[in-house]
Order: structure tokens, then sequence, then C-alpha cells
């Protein structure tokens, strides 16, 4: 067999290199050490039980193993497109970049899109285009409850916890939302010193496992919650309920990771394993979510407070809503995680398969909350794969009143979409607790990065807006987003999807949303 025959070429070899290294010269060592640990290696192939391509083809196997590992990088650097590449694109990335560092981001000759392809979407130009507004608008996060409202940004640093990014990378992101005055969402991992040292302003978001304010049994602590939400970078306090990327999966970080600073931050023990269930303890109905929330808004002295989803059920988001009514009481904000968000690790089969997309979640929450009569009282984010101006018109578009970053702002502090953020060697310093890698991030550096991309991508949009004749965001309106549904028909989002008018469920409920509408149990989740 070829293979039998390989090895002992080998051997003949490794042999005679051997003999010549010592008869002859020295010189041959270069030669024998060579073979001599190329013949191990095909031995060990041909006894080895673990790897069958290794067995049949000892030694030459290994060059599958070397391109596979290899083929991210030829892909993304020799073989994509600048327009096909995934999750981001190559100009989406260089878009990002170039604002970071300040330079134009401008292309020349056109563009590279097939713009008659089935599901591409256009804004629509106006005749009469507005001039640019001199500054940024703000969105008031505040309801009637609320005693501490705040103004939000257009665009601001969505959920990424310290722990799943170095601490370096929080201290640029937060540094930069300090620069810039937007905001900065902590994620899950708990309120860290990283967090608060710059002073930039903090949404602290809550999750199943409530790290920094949890008991020992893993339950929700309301004093250390009063406590950290007194803090006066703490501007918004968020529950997550569950994520675009993996919704309704826990997590478990290993206690192999939890070192002496997580443990403090997150409120765990040292050195154990601390598990996330996919389900909060807090609640188990609508209409205690509401009062829970009612709550956490009591306890952060009337700071606004909301939640944080990827939408699957029209029909328990309508039990929420009924549990809003039932209580009169409300959030003073929805973030509408979207399914393309991004995640440190996640199932493939959840990534791909579970949740809404961000577009179809907004417009069920826009519109479930326009029907209920709410929409005025509860702002609506949206997080999930924005990265440039186009996206955030869009998004705001679809019933958002602000965006929210992650991936584009890990972009903006050097991230090179290398994709091993779950194995802790992170290339570039951002997604690792790996102190070493970690110093690659220069934090001076990088905070301005992220101001000078965040502000550039505002002013894009507010270009954008400026086009179709709109000087605010309250002025956009579904018909300004076309989409191509064939080749030959185009349609307006105003054509293509329902949107009701306020209090509509509460009076004449649309038959395409009777059947949910009259299943949803305030006091039931029904899938």
């Amino acid at each position: 067999m070829l293979k039998i025959r390989l090895v002992v070429l080998l051997g003949l070899l490794a042999v005679g290199g051997l003999v010549a290294a010592a008869l002859v010269s020295p010189w041959y060592w270069g030669a024998a050490v060579p073979l001599l640990l190329a013949l191990l290696v095909a031995v060990h192939d041909l006894v080895q039980r673990r790897h069958s391509v290794l067995r049949n083809y000892p030694l030459l196997g290994h060059l599958r193993f070397a391109l596979e590992a290899l083929r991210p990088e030829l892909q993304q650097y020799f073989i994509e497109r600048n327009f096909d590449g995934r999750p981001f694109d190559r100009d989406t990335r260089s878009i990002v970049y170039e604002r970071a560092k300040g330079t134009a981001a401008e292309e020349p000759f056109g563009t590279e899109l097939d713009l008659y392809r089935a599901g591409s979407e256009y804004l629509t130009p106006s005749m009469a285009p507005r001039a640019v507004p001199d500054g940024p608008p703000r969105v008031r996060i505040g309801g009637p409850a609320c005693t501490q409202p705040y103004d939000m940004a257009l665009l601001n640093v969505s959920a990424m916890s310290f722990g799943s990014l170095s601490a370096n990378a929080v201290l640029a992101l937060n540094t930069g939302a300090q620069l810039g005055g937007f905001a900065h969402d902590t994620g899950e991992g708990g309120l860290s010193e990283y967090h608060l040292q710059p002073g930039g302003d903090l949404v602290w978001e809550i999750g199943t496992g409530y790290f920094g304010c949890r008991t020992d049994d893993g339950g929700f602590d309301e004093g250390q919650f009063a406590d950290k939400a007194a803090h006066e970078q703490v501007k918004c306090v968020s529950l997550k309920i569950s994520q675009g990327a993996k919704p309704g999966i826990g997590g478990v970080l290993p206690g192999a990771k939890v070192n002496a600073e997580i443990a403090r931050v997150r409120g765990v023990p040292q050195g154990e394993t601390v598990a996330s269930p996919p389900f909060h303890r807090v609640y188990s109905t609508p209409r205690e979510l509401v009062r829970f929330l009612g709550r956490m808004r009591e306890l952060a002295d009337g700071k606004p407070v909301g939640f944080k989803l990827c939408v699957g059920s029209r029909r328990e988001f309508l039990a929420v809503c009924k549990a809003m009514l039932a209580e009169g009481a409300a959030p003073d904000f929805i973030i509408v995680d979207g399914a393309e968000g991004g995640t440190g690790a996640a199932p493939l089969e959840f990534a791909d398969n579970v949740g809404l997309p961000l577009g179809e979640g907004l417009m069920t929450v826009h519109n479930a909350l326009v029907g209920v009569g709410l929409r005025n009282q509860i702002r609506i984010g949206a997080s999930g794969k924005v990265a440039t101006g186009s996206d955030l018109v869009k998004r705001l578009l679809q019933g958002a009143d602000y965006t929210n970053a992650a991936r584009a702002m890990m972009f903006a502090i050097g991230c090179i979409q290398a994709q091993r953020c779950h194995t802790n060697t992170c290339p570039v310093g951002v997604a690792t607790q790996d102190a070493r890698r970690g110093r690659a991030v220069d934090v001076e550096d990088k905070s301005r990065r992220v101001h000078r991309y965040q502000r550039a991508t505002v002013k894009s949009a507010l270009q954008i807006m400026a086009s179709m004749g709109v000087d605010d965001p309250q002025g956009l309106r579904p018909h300004m987003l076309l989409q191509r549904v064939d080749a030959h028909t185009v349609r307006s989002y105003a054509e293509l999807h329902e949107w009701l008018t306020p209090g509509q469920l509460l009076v004449s409920v649309p038959d395409s949303w009777a059947t949910d509408w009259q299943t949803a149990d305030p006091d039931r989740f029904t899938h």
C-alpha cells in the first residue's frame, strides 16, 4: 500500500541520513533529523485512531488540517469580494475603520452592488432636501413614572460584558462614550471598575445570573442592586430577557476562568463554575415581569428601566402589553435585539435559526405598542448589525427611536473579525482575558477612535435624512424605504407591512392580529 511505502521510504532515508552524518559529514544531520521526525510522525499517524484521514494518508494528511486552519484568513483576504463577506463585509468594515481613524470614508466610481437583486432596499431622496442639523438630536428616555429621565444618543455602545471583552477594550469603549456623550451598555457581566473609571454614561444590564446584584444562591439582591444603580454614571437599567444570537440559552462560565477580578465584579465565588439559567427567577408571567420592572425603577430611585429581548412569539409580547395596561405601568424603554446580532459564543443552530431578525422584531414591537396606545411612553432601541449611517436610518424607519452597536464598536477599537472571540486568543486583544494580548489595545488611541466613529456615523445618518427631506428622525415614515420584491416590482415598507394606528388593538383589531391578540394572556406566557 502507498502509506506503507511512504513510511518505508522515510525510514530508509532517515537511516541513510544518520549513517551519512556519522560516517561522512556532520552536515548530513540537517537532513537526517527532519527525516527522522517525519518518520516518527508518519508512524504515529498510522497507529493513532482519532483521525481517519491520517491513518490513510500519514504525514500528507496534515496538509488538510493546515489548510483548514488557514481557510478563514484565505477567505477574508484573498477570496471574498468587498460586498459579500459575512458577518460584516469588507466595505462595511472599511467604513468603520476609516471613520474611526478620522479619514474620509469615500469610494470612487460608484456602487458595486446589484441594485436589481430581489431584496435590495432603497432610501428615497427628496427633490427638496433639508440642511443638515447643527447638532445631533437626542431621545428622551423616561415615561410618566420615571423621575430621572435620560437623553439618549442616536448611536450607542451595545451590550458587551467585561469578561467577554478585555479590560482595556472596556476602558476604551467607555472613554469613547465619555468623549462623545453617548451611552455604553455594560452587558450582563456586571458593573466593573473599567466601566466606571472613565466616567462615561452607562446602561447597566442585568441578566439571568444577576451578576453584580446576586445572592449567594443565585437570586436577585435588591440591596446590592440599589447601591450600584445609585452610581452617578448609571443612567438607565436594562433587564436582559434574551439575546439575538442565542435567545433562550443560559450560559456557563467555567471555574478556571473565574479569577479574583471576575469573581469580584460578578459577585460569585472565585474558582467555581457559574451557571446563568435560561430563565429569570424574578418573574414567570407577563404581569410579574411588568411589576418587577416597576420595582427595579423604585430601587433605582426613578431612573429609566427597560428590558431587552430577541422577538419570537408576537402573542407573548402582546401578553406583556396587556399586562402593562392591566397594571397601569410600563417600562421606559425596550431594546429589540435582532437574530443577526453578535455574541462571543453561541450554538450555530441558534445563531442561524432562532429568533426574528431586527427589522421584523422592530416592526412587531413598534406596532404592538402603537396598537395598545403606549408607544408615546416607551422608547425603542435597536441592536443587531448596526454599523453605518444607512443602517441607522433604516432602523429608525422600521420603528426604533435609537440604535446600539457592538461589533462595529469593536471594529473601531481594532477588531479584525478573526472570529476567535470564544478561544481567548483574540489576535488584537479585544475579546480576551489574556492580559498579554489585552495590552495591544491602547486605551487613549482607541477611545478617540470610538468617539470619531460614533460622531461620523451619526453625522452620516443626519446627512441621509436631510437628503430625504427630513431634519428630525420623527419625520421618517415607512413609505420612505423601498424594497425590490422581484426583477420588476418595487414596494415601499408602507405597502409591504401592516402599520397599526394608535389604540387600534383596543378598538378594532385587524384580522391579521386577531388570533394573537385574543389568545394573549397577561397572566401566562403562551407561545
